[in-house]
């Protein structure tokens, strides 16, 4: 992999992370293309490739903690002073605080995502190399996309976000590890369909990223170092991709923000239709 193509694969991951139409889905696409116009490149259902990807969506969450940089230090604070608090004996009497429960529903969400990963791992990696499975999963999240923007103002708050709840979440974002499934599409419109305000759902979605992402490529690269290594991808070009995708996510995630609080995210529903179109109609030409 050239730093120019690991460039633009981090250019792809950025734009696509936080806008709902699956990042993951334009990163196999594009390296679908690249290699059937020549490139060297891994298989996109490769351990390393996937271990690429991986990496530059944690490049993206960096992207997260600058946009949401004041609420998630509020988070934290909260989360780490009503923990002290609630181990001392005065706190014991007063019950769990708020934001260490959202702490520990946090990890919950991220339970109920790995054992959907782990569970149909092999599964969600063959998605990887079907482009027509992409199409597909691509017209499943436009259609979820534009039921979103149909459901009335939503009344749960953060108090409101209890097991079952977290569950729910968890266990929508671990089936957006198919590509064409978009984790923020899908992390956000089932917490939307729990009752969940568009503020917190927006919040929780991002924030549940970090754990997740970061979790995930843990994972990944013991498989790839703990197998054959990095066949095909160089440090630097992994570097590269994790900054550039940084940056350009940053422009991303205050657009899908915008778009989120006022209910108009259908308008990417015609994107992905579009896409998924594109794929089964032969206009992108893709190895089947």
């Amino acid at each position: 992999m050239t730093l120019l193509i690991a460039a633009l694969l981090g250019v792809i991951q950025g734009i696509f992370m936080f806008l709902p139409v699956s990042s993951t889905a334009h990163l196999v696409l594009t390296q679908h293309w690249l290699i059937e116009k020549g490139h060297d490149l891994p298989s996109p259902d490769s351990p390393e490739m996937i271990l690429f990807d991986l990496v530059v969506h944690v490049g993206t969450l960096v992207s997260i903690v600058v946009v949401f940089w004041p609420s998630l230090w509020r988070f934290s604070h909260n989360a780490a002073t009503g923990a002290l608090h609630w181990a001392s004996a005065e706190g014991r009497h007063e019950g769990m605080p708020l934001y260490v429960r959202l702490f520990l529903l946090g990890m919950l969400s991220v339970l109920a995502t790995a054992v959907i990963g782990f569970g149909l791992k092999t599964t969600f990696e063959q998605v990887f190399a079907t482009p027509v499975m992409i199409a597909f999963t691509l017209t499943l999240t436009g259609i979820l996309l534009w039921w979103t923007d149909k459901l009335k103002p939503r009344r749960r708050g953060l108090k409101g976000i209890n097991a079952k709840v977290a569950t729910v979440i968890g266990v929508a974002q671990g089936f957006a590890l198919v590509p064409g499934l978009s984790r923020s599409a899908m992390t956000i419109v089932f917490s939307l369909f729990t009752g969940l305000k568009r503020r917190w759902a927006a919040e929780y979605s991002f924030f549940l990223a970090i754990p997740t992402i970061l979790a995930a490529t843990l994972v990944q690269s013991l498989e790839v170092w703990g197998n054959l290594g990095l066949n095909g991808i160089s440090l630097m070009a992994m570097t590269v991709g994790f900054v550039v995708s940084a940056l350009v996510g940053i422009v991303s995630l205050k657009l899908v923000v915008y778009f989120l609080y006022r209910a108009q995210l259908k308008i990417f529903s015609f994107y992905v239709w579009l896409l998924a179109a594109a794929v089964l109609l032969g206009w992108i030409d893709l190895p089947t």
